[in-house]
């Protein structure tokens, strides 16, 4: 029955632009309030999203493991990967699970920390001025269609309400330290003519 309903939600995503208030709340994502976020810096606009990819325990799918990194409630005993993160305090602003539903963790217009050390197009410390969105996903599997379809919305609305200037990866970024989304993303299916300072 819940799978039914996400699928459900999934499905309204695709039909409809996602409203943000003023809040930098998304209408119709489901909210999970996450402890870790702070403000951002006075007079930063957020003119940047970063797209990340995410498993946990990594390569597996479904469950409530990013959800509880995320709120600080992953239980280290549960599988032998999570002891090695569990004292981690991250976040993204955004979730986007397999079947297309969007999860919202920290509103748009707080601090999410999803980038940690980090620079674009000469700014250091991308957390101040980006919107974080994860995809639940490897580097290695294709991400899915539900997922490229709820990621230009909430693309589309975020460029809406905020100055966005570019899209990047989390390997754009922090080269060397991060890869994710990966060689499986397919960055044309949402940028098609994207260019990044390099």
């Amino acid at each position: 029955m819940a799978r039914e309903a996400r699928t459900r939600r999934g499905a309204s995503m695709r039909r409809r632009l996602l409203p943000i208030d003023a809040g930098g709340r998304v209408a119709g994502a489901t909210q999970v309030p996450s402890p870790n976020f702070d403000e951002r810096p006075a007079g930063v606009t957020v003119s940047l999203v970063v797209v990340h990819g995410i498993s946990l325990p990594p390569g597996r799918f479904g469950g409530a493991a990013i959800q509880r990194l995320f709120t600080n409630r992953l239980n280290p005993a549960s599988h032998p990967y999570f002891a090695s993160i569990a004292g981690l305090r991250v976040s993204a602003h955004f979730l986007i699970r397999r079947d297309g539903e969007l999860l919202q963790f920290v509103d748009c217009n707080a601090r999410a920390w999803h980038a940690g050390a980090s620079t674009f197009r000469d700014r250091s410390n991308c957390n101040d001025f980006s919107i974080g969105i994860e995809l639940e996903g490897t580097d290695e599997r294709p991400y899915t269609g539900a997922q490229y379809r709820t990621l230009s919305h909430l693309i589309e609305a975020l460029r809406a309400r905020y100055p966005i200037r570019d899209v990047a990866g989390h390997s754009d970024i922090a080269p060397g330290r991060k890869t994710d989304p990966g060689p499986s993303f397919d960055w044309r299916r949402i940028c098609p003519d994207r260019r990044l300072p390099r």
